[in-house]
């Protein structure tokens, strides 16, 4: 039995994790044409060797022109899938780590640069840009291309592109979704006040700005197998007044967990150049907490976690059930490995790496069955 709550098994959905701590979806902009490449087979591989309860595939696009950039990672064609299909086989050889996707569409804030030349929107006349969309024709920046308001045709072209790129999901025996309704994309465009100005069923009213992404879930949820959890990331708060904040995070909550979400991802902003985020370690945590408080499914925390025993406070106190882990393992892939051996705690590493251990003692860890 597990002496602490970081390493504790934990079930999402019927999905059943070793331990309580999440590989959150990262974005790695090396994609060709929405297709997976040599990068994330390498990638992808090394943090399923990180010890982890579940590995997240970064924010993949469910439309070409739902990509944040030209490199970014599609799921929606038969080239995207089978690329996808021989990244996972190559890491389903070597781990039986469970693996969730984040399904996404970037909505205004696509059709940008690389993050390392800039990260600026590109235009639709420029190579490697296209025209954007959004719940109402408001740039993110004010000298950026307006996106075009979604009109119906759009909306229900974009509950498509979700529910097939779930589908493929579906067939390539990935274990979990995660719906990305945070951090100024689509979605979240819907749910916030300062980039939702719609008049019509899907603007004004809080109920209203929930009903696009509450569809979409519905939507996913009726087309993936039932025994396989579909979760949503929110940002609790946009930073900014008169904005998303967690009061409304809470009911959107609510309405998920009411529909039967499994579980709900709290991190933060990312929707308006005004926001002014309070960086620093926990600092979405109280966010998690406020939306734990309310509802019974479980509630992950992430952001600035990267201290062994601030994980488990975090879970010891009962702010989140789960951890993510985003930047924190890009720099050092093996944390779980260094919090088990922090607690005395056992983990799972295939025997490739048992003598890493000094003087080849084991008893910090225990050989996969893989």
């Amino acid at each position: 039995m597990s002496r602490t709550f970081l390493f504790s098994p934990y079930d999402v959905g019927g999905l059943s994790l070793k331990n309580r701590i999440v590989i959150a979806p990262m974005c790695q902009y090396s994609a060709v044409n929405g297709e997976m490449t040599d990068w994330h087979l390498m990638h992808l591989g090394n943090l399923a060797q990180s010890g982890a309860g579940l590995l997240t595939i970064e924010a993949t696009a469910v439309t070409a022109d739902g990509r944040i950039s030209y490199a970014d990672v599609g799921l929606y064609s038969d080239a995207c899938e089978v690329a996808m299909k021989r990244v996972l086989g190559a890491i389903r050889k070597w781990s039986d780590m469970p693996v969730a996707i984040q399904l996404s569409h970037a909505g205004r804030k696509a059709s940008t640069d690389l993050p390392w030349h800039g990260g600026g929107q590109i235009a639709p006349d420029h190579e490697n840009g296209w025209q954007t969309i959004a719940p109402s024709a408001l740039a993110f920046n004010p000298h950026d291309n307006a996106p075009v308001e979604m009109d119906k045709a759009a909306l229900a072209r974009i509950k498509t592109a979700f529910v097939e790129a779930a589908i493929r999901a579906d067939r390539l025996e990935i274990d979990a979704i995660q719906l990305h309704a945070a951090h100024g994309y689509l979605l979240h465009e819907f749910l916030s006040p300062l980039t939702n100005h719609r008049e019509d069923e899907y603007g004004g009213s809080l109920e209203n700005r929930m009903r696009f992404p509450l569809e979409i879930y519905d939507a996913v949820r009726a087309v993936f197998a039932a025994n396989k959890p579909v979760s949503v990331r929110v940002s609790g708060t946009d930073w900014v007044d008169g904005g998303w904040d967690v009061e409304q995070t809470i009911e959107f909550a609510c309405a998920l967990e009411a529909r039967g979400c499994s579980a709900i991802h709290i991190s933060s902003g990312g929707l308006h150049v005004l926001q002014k985020i309070p960086v620093g370690p926990n600092f979405q945590v109280p966010l998690a907490r406020a939306v734990k408080a309310a509802v019974d499914m479980p509630v992950v925390a992430v952001g600035l976690i990267t201290g062994y025993e601030q994980a488990e406070a975090i879970l010891a106190t009962g702010d989140a059930d789960l951890i993510a882990l985003a930047r924190t393992v890009l720099y050092d892939p093996r944390w779980p490995w260094h919090a088990a051996a922090h607690f005395g705690e056992t983990i799972p590493v295939s025997p490739q790496f048992l003598r890493s251990q000094p003087n080849h003692h084991s008893e910090l860890f225990i050989q996969s069955s893989v």
